[in-house]
């Protein structure tokens, strides 16, 4: 029935350049290799010395051990289960952060663990809004088991989930546990992945890691933000993250912050973004605001195009419209015009990005 629905989530099957940078989701998808949270599971890790050393020694040793099998040369069903995993090290790692929470870019040190909330509002059981299967995502990754979590590390005025993202609604309390038959069941559905989005999954990060540990499923993870994430969330990502579904919001100036509470997202985002190539694969969103064509998407189309490969998978999203408190920027207030959406395919082209979806 999906098919009917979105023809080109069964075309983008045979679309040569997808594939191309977005190899190893596809054989995930096929079954042939598993996905990354199954190797980091099978991936032995010391729970002696520093944590964090420990982290960057198992990923080497996962980094290669992936490289093996996507090679053919390891047989994933012959690993033996690790007595301490990378994953089990990822998830101790992240519920030490909760202690003094530093996921996302703006760090507020607050102690979730013992009921203290920051800037997210966060806490420690999971909210989750909704879970279905979207028909509404790129092509590639329709249907997609997406899972709407509450709140969120920034404050977009024209936020088009605000009701979700600034707890207009409260969701429902989770364990890791109920996350994890939740996923199952939107494997079973016949979801081509789980995806987690909000609000933002930064906050939550420490409780996916722990649902993910509970489920024996093979299904990508996309992995879905506003890039505004901390190099401590970014480290815990790799090897967790097969799909990074970025947001690319916003140009060096002060629109981050004046539109969405967020100081210093333009450098947060770049890093994100280049360590997302190096760990995962990697589909950039933009939408496009009107009115931010040269402050804001010319910048990200430039940087992308000399920081990143030519073929990286890019929406080029045009569907804003006014949302919760936009009007009280004028620029924000109205949709995009024909000549905006006109300029920015140009814009793209100009840079020579070759994997544009225009949504």
């Amino acid at each position: 029935m999906w098919g009917l629905i979105r023809p080109d989530a069964l075309a983008v099957l045979r679309d040569e350049r997808c594939r191309r940078s977005l190899h190893r989701y596809f054989q995930v998808l096929d079954e042939r290799l598993p996905a990354q949270f199954r190797v980091a599971g099978r991936t032995p890790a010391s729970r002696s010395g520093d944590p964090w050393e420990s982290h960057r020694e198992a990923l080497k040793h996962f980094s290669s051990l992936k490289a093996e099998i996507d090679a053919g040369e390891v047989s994933f069903e012959e690993l033996p289960e690790p007595e301490y995993s990378l994953l089990d090290l990822k998830i101790d790692l992240a519920w030490r952060l909760l202690k003094s929470c530093r996921l996302c870019e703006r760090g507020c040190g607050v102690d979730r663990l013992n009921g203290e909330l920051g800037y997210c509002r966060c806490g420690v059981d999971a909210a989750v809004s909704t879970s279905f299967p979207h028909l509404g995502e790129e092509p590639e990754l329709v249907p997609s088991g997406t899972i709407f979590t509450c709140g969120c590390t920034m404050r977009c005025i024209h936020c088009q989930n605000w009701s979700i993202s600034q707890w207009f609604e409260e969701g429902i309390p989770c364990t890791p546990e109920r996350l994890a038959r939740i996923i199952v069941g939107l494997k079973e559905e016949g979801c081509r992945n789980i995806n987690l989005v909000g609000g933002d999954p930064t906050s939550w990060l420490p409780q996916w890691l722990k649902a993910f540990k509970c489920v024996k499923v093979n299904v990508p993870i996309v992995w879905n933000s506003n890039s505004y994430y901390s190099r401590y969330t970014s480290e815990l990502l790799k090897g967790f993250a097969d799909i990074y579904l970025l947001d690319f919001k916003y140009g060096p100036g002060r629109c981050a912050e004046e539109i969405s509470d967020a100081p210093n997202y333009w450098d947060a985002a770049r890093r994100n973004h280049l360590e997302a190539s190096k760990y995962g694969e990697l589909i950039i969103r933009i939408l496009v605001l009107p009115g931010h064509l040269d402050c804001c998407y010319r910048h990200i189309i430039e940087w992308i195009s000399g920081n990143l490969s030519k073929e990286t998978r890019i929406n080029v999203m045009f569907q804003y419209r006014p949302e919760w408190r936009a009007g009280e920027r004028p620029e924000l207030a109205r949709t995009l015009t024909s000549e905006e959406r006109s300029r920015a395919i140009q814009i793209a082209r100009e840079n020579g990005l070759t994997n544009l979806v225009k949504g």
